[in-house]
């Protein structure tokens, strides 16, 4: 069947009205051009839709019996247009992202309410987990975006780099290593070292690097979460190599941070998603929000740092 919905909005009009002329007035149409399409219409349901008289135009049986269903399918059909139009403006729809528990804790709330404020209508939902996790959930589908550090070998993602941020040593004030303005990676091996577990990482980063420098870490500490590091770092129990944005934590505790050099490491903390599908409306700008406050974050300190 080949019916349009210019020609059922044509036959509404003239029935509501009760003329082609005015219908046509409506609709910013020739006359001729309507009642062709009514004409189309009828032809097309092998029925006839309108007695014709000189003085009005009036439904028949059947034109009636069709008018209730043409309301009916032309109402939801504006009302789906309206919400997709709703969901592409922004004033409604759902949007989950996904971070690391310090990312979660840190930058995506701040970044939230930014949007929130933009866009009020769009429910907002954060789930906090690990690296891992984020990535297998933005490649299934269960999450529209995620944040974080990501390994350069994951596939089944598209990445934009919101920040780099540094490795640096985060060590008690009283410890000896708040003594150094700077320290080397060949100068970890001398206190003891909290470590992240060899699920994160930045584990794996700092082997390398401490390898390179000609030692192998050996952790007094093995933690999963940044927080608890810094905690154990506050109780003077070692010192730990973290990112530099944890400070945004760590500066409500009695720790210090000093610059690693030699070399100095950089990682990327970036926003991601499926490669194969497209970002949904309330998905797409996030991303300027986030880097905002994430870059906000960076900016901010940790003062320490020379």
């Amino acid at each position: 069947m080949n019916v349009t919905l210019r020609q059922l909005q044509g036959f509404r009009t003239v029935a509501e009205l009760g003329s082609f002329t005015r219908a046509a007035q409506r609709l910013q149409m020739a006359q001729p051009a309507l009642s062709l399409s009514i004409r189309e219409l009828e032809a097309e349901l092998h029925i006839r839709l309108f007695d014709r008289t000189t003085r009005r135009v009036e439904l028949t049986a059947a034109g009636r019996e069709f008018l209730r269903s043409t309301e009916k399918l032309i109402a939801d059909l504006e009302l789906s247009i309206r919400n997709v139009r709703d969901l592409t403006d922004r004033k409604r729809g759902r949007l989950t992202i996904a971070a690391p528990p310090l990312l979660a804790a840190m930058i995506v709330p701040a970044a939230i309410a930014d949007y929130k404020k933009a866009f009020p209508g769009v429910e907002v939902r954060l789930v906090d987990t690990q690296t891992d996790d984020i990535v297998a959930q933005v490649r299934a589908g269960e999450v529209d975006c995620g944040v974080g550090t990501f390994a350069e070998v994951e596939q089944g993602i598209r990445r934009e780099v919101l920040l780099e941020d540094n490795l640096v040593v985060w060590c008690a004030p009283r410890s000896p290593a708040a003594k150094h303005t700077k320290i080397k990676w060949s100068e970890l091996q001398e206190w003891p070292l909290v470590m992240r577990t060899r699920a994160s990482n930045i584990r794996s980063i700092v082997e390398r690097a401490c390898e390179a420098a000609g030692h192998s870490p050996r952790p007094a500490f093995e933690v999963s979460q940044m927080t608890t590091a810094i905690m154990l770092v506050e109780a003077g129990l070692g010192v730990a190599v973290l990112p530099t944005y944890i400070w945004s934590f760590a500066r409500s505790q009695k720790v210090v941070a000093r610059p690693l050099i030699e070399p100095q490491v950089r990682r990327e903390v970036s926003f991601i998603q499926s490669d194969s599908r497209s970002l949904s409306p309330a998905a797409e700008g996030f991303s300027r929000f986030l880097r905002k406050h994430a870059r906000a974050a960076l900016t901010r300190g940790p003062r320490t740092l020379s």
